[in-house]
């Protein structure tokens, strides 16, 4: 079908609900919709014969503009998120479209670009996600909305939990949630990592020790079990422990008391107890190195936590919550994570769980000045390019490893020269001396 030769093509742009504008090869706005007048609050007469950086001062136009890579490159570019700032001085939220414009004779003439105001779904977005939060723990997924279901009962309860569910799920959250939702939540939360501590020392760690028990014991300690008294202990990487104390872990659930070291008369113990693991506790009683008796006590109320890759609807949830702490923590703006950018991840396993997209976005933060995370944000293992070469794309990242990767991809932008590296990634020369001797150690 003909475009009708009685109806002008500017009639059907400003019937669009979407702005669109074009430019020539000097950035000139050529045309301007009604829509794109409305949404940025520029008149189309003040606007056109203007250089559009002038109009919209996007998060784009301090050198990484949409239109000019569609127009270098012939191609094109499909909703990518970015912000502007409305003629009254607001961020605004948009997606973006651009395409180059050639006449009849195949000549490059200028660029289009058409874009959507996104104001009104990210208020929606922002408070449909705090319907989604339960304490600290965010997400809408079935799997952990099973969880959810059942926490407050657990909680009220005065039973011993005990937390499954791989390396980075969130298991000292749900510990904190299960106290804060507990009638001991005026008492104190106390957390050790039994996997963290050689034996003799996680023993005295816990149950504290008497003056005089060993060489260098000259006054009493107490324990992490009494300084946990009216209130919570949670033992992490409980698969840990050793046999030996085992055997008083189970006393304290048993009889509620426990022995300092070096002590001659038993401690109450009132307090409740929550414990994780990542190990499969089944498995290690019938190898012989945990004790079944105390797996059961321990077995009271068991909660198994989904792993990420089981619940995605959770990740653009966890985005949001995680660039807002960081926007808090660094005093930063950075709006959000472009449609691009959270394909990308949400196609992502995840191996390392809610900590790995935690990583990957403290890591995007050190690169993005501001506006939205892109593509090239994102560790090198994340890139398209990058992706099929990726030696060890299923093997989390340590933090250090990323902030060595963010490093040496400054360097060698700013062809070595720290100063510049500096200025690009916000730090000091002496955070980033630092670095890169944290990188040489690590040897990252």
């Amino acid at each position: 079908m003909k475009f009708p030769s009685n109806l002008p093509c500017s009639a059907v742009l400003d019937s669009l609900a979407d702005g669109v504008f074009t430019v020539d090869r000097d950035w000139n706005i050529t045309f301007f919709n009604e829509a794109a007048s409305r949404i940025t609050g520029v008149d189309a007469e003040e606007a056109v014969g203007s250089k559009c950086w002038d109009v919209f001062h996007s998060s784009l136009c301090d050198g990484d503009c949409a239109l000019r890579a569609c127009m270098k490159d012939c191609g094109r570019i499909s909703n990518k998120s970015i912000f502007f700032i409305h003629a009254d001085g607001r961020k605004v939220p948009v997606s973006i479209s651009a395409a180059p414009l050639v006449d009849g004779d195949g000549n490059l003439i200028g660029g289009v670009e058409s874009f959507r105001d996104l104001t009104d779904i990210q208020m929606i977005r922002r408070e449909v996600e705090e319907s989604w939060r339960f304490e600290d723990i965010i997400g809408k997924s079935t799997q952990l909305g099973k969880v959810f279901s059942i926490l407050p009962q657990v909680s009220k309860s005065e039973a011993t939990v005990l937390l499954l569910g791989e390396s980075g799920t969130g298991k000292e959250l749900f510990a904190r949630a299960i106290h804060n939702l507990s009638e001991r939540s005026q008492g104190p939360f106390v957390a050790v990592n039994c996997g963290a501590l050689p034996d003799n020392l996680l023993e005295s760690e816990l149950f504290g020790y008497k003056a005089g028990a060993f060489t260098d014991a000259r006054k009493d300690k107490a324990g992490r079990f009494e300084l946990a008294a009216g209130g919570t202990i949670f033992l992490d990487e409980i698969g840990d422990m050793p046999a030996k104390l085992q055997v008083k872990l189970l006393r304290v659930l048993q009889e509620k008391t426990f022995e300092p070291l070096g002590a001659v008369q038993s401690v109450k113990a009132n307090v409740r107890i929550v414990a994780a693991t990542n190990k499969n506790l089944v498995e290690l009683v019938e190898e012989g190195s945990f004790r079944q008796d105390l797996y059961y006590r321990l077995n009271v109320v068991t909660l198994k936590l989904p792993a990420l890759k089981e619940r995605v609807e959770d990740i653009p949830l966890l985005i949001n919550h995680f660039v807002n702490r960081l926007n808090a923590l660094q005093g930063k703006d950075i709006d959000g994570i472009s449609e691009d950018t959270l394909h990308i991840l949400m196609r992502h396993p995840f191996p390392g769980n809610v900590r790995e997209l935690e990583n990957i976005l403290e890591f995007a933060f050190i690169l993005c000045p501001s506006g939205f995370i892109q593509v090239e944000h994102l560790p090198e293992y994340l890139q398209p390019q990058s992706k099929e070469t990726a030696p060890h794309e299923d093997t989390p990242l340590t933090m250090d490893e990323i902030k060595c990767i963010a490093v040496h991809r400054a360097l060698d932008r700013n062809n070595g020269k720290k100063m510049a590296t500096c200025r690009e990634l916000g730090i000091s020369k002496d955070t980033l001396r630092r670095t890169i001797a944290r990188c040489k150690e690590v040897g990252a």
